[in-house]
């Protein structure tokens, strides 16, 4: 679809394409209307390329959560230790999936547990359930990889069905996501922090699914309820820029987001006060993974953006992240779109 023909100028959306690719992009996907209105491919991919999203992956985990919450299989008000019966009797009982979702759970973190010992471990899940508690749920927010690993776990008993299946099953199947899979640890165990290898273009249609209140092609996959949760509040007071697994645009105490894309800021978790992108939309939500893999969705105009690229531990300048995805929203909108 021409960018003009759904309201957007095709000059400013050059001109964004030209900064992702200089930014180490390997592709820039711009949805408007439920039509693809523009598609870039640099470094060699095409399509068809699939790579590592990393901690973009944390949004599809949310998603499966909301599935299985729509089925009856579990509730996120009920502590975690119901499918993790290690956590029982522990000051871990306390923990909520809510929690888990939120990374205000308050389990054990460090750089080294996170990014050394959890990412070389063979059963990650069963490294990240061992750790213990450091602080009641609820008093510290922290990007904690092994907190989220431990939905594996919690998915797996609530459902009946391993995760990268029950994905396949309920989400990337239906969308027609035919290239994207989640990827194992050494011992089978779905990663849900991080490992989805996916393309750009099956991407979008996971973020249109978010944009159109969990329906697709008519059938609600996720409920509108469900995403409304996980994208239009904050989940914690301690953080103004996290939902359940998705980053956020709302004003206030934001912890460190740089963690989500630069292994050189992990052991920064600090907050500052202010949003996510100042001077875009305060219901826009990003999934964004290491290297400034990141799928925005704005549901004011309409609009779907992908990036991906190559994953630097510490992406330096120039990039392409949500700030420079939010110029889709901010300068290429000139007019209203019809979905007719």
């Amino acid at each position: 679809m021409a960018p003009a023909a759904v309201g957007l100028d095709p000059a400013k959306l050059d001109e964004i394409a030209k900064t992702a690719e200089t930014g180490k992009s390997n592709c820039l996907l711009v949805v408007r209307g439920g039509k693809i209105a523009g598609e870039w491919y640099f470094r060699g991919t095409n399509k068809d390329t699939t790579q590592d999203v990393f901690s973009a992956t944390k949004s599809v985990t949310s998603t499966l959560v909301g599935i299985a919450q729509d089925d009856g299989d579990l509730k996120i008000s009920e502590s975690a230790s119901t499918w993790i019966p290690t956590w029982r009797g522990t000051p871990s009982e306390a923990v909520t999936v809510r929690d888990l979702l939120s990374n205000d759970s308050g389990r054990r973190w460090s750089v080294g547990l996170d990014y050394g010992q959890l990412v070389k471990a063979t059963d990650q899940t069963g490294f990240a359930v061992g750790l213990d508690q450091a602080n009641p749920p609820g008093q510290v927010w922290a990007y904690n990889n092994s907190a989220i690993q431990t939905l594996q776990q919690v998915l797996k008993g609530a459902t009946g069905q391993d995760p990268v299946t029950f994905a396949e099953d309920r989400l990337f199947g239906p969308l027609g996501m035919t290239d994207t899979r989640m990827t194992p640890d050494g011992a089978g165990n779905a990663r849900t922090y991080t490992g989805l290898h996916t393309t750009c273009r099956d991407l979008a249609r996971f973020g249109q699914l978010a944009l159109d209140h969990g329906v697709w092609h008519g059938k609600q996959i996720v409920s509108a309820d469900w995403l409304r949760a996980a994208t239009g509040t904050s989940s914690t007071e301690l953080n103004a820029a996290y939902g359940y697994l998705w980053w956020l645009n709302h004003e206030g105490l934001i912890g460190n987001p740089l963690v989500a894309t630069d292994l050189s800021q992990v052991g920064n978790q600090t907050a500052t006060r202010g949003r996510l992108v100042p001077g875009a939309p305060d219901d826009i939500f990003w999934a964004i993974g290491l290297g400034n893999q990141v799928v925005q969705v704005d549901p004011g105009s309409d609009t779907v953006v992908v990036r991906m690229g190559i994953p630097e531990t510490a992406p330096k300048p120039p990039t392409f992240g949500p700030g420079e995805a939010s110029r889709v929203v901010t300068q290429a909108v000139t007019g209203p779109v019809s979905r007719g």
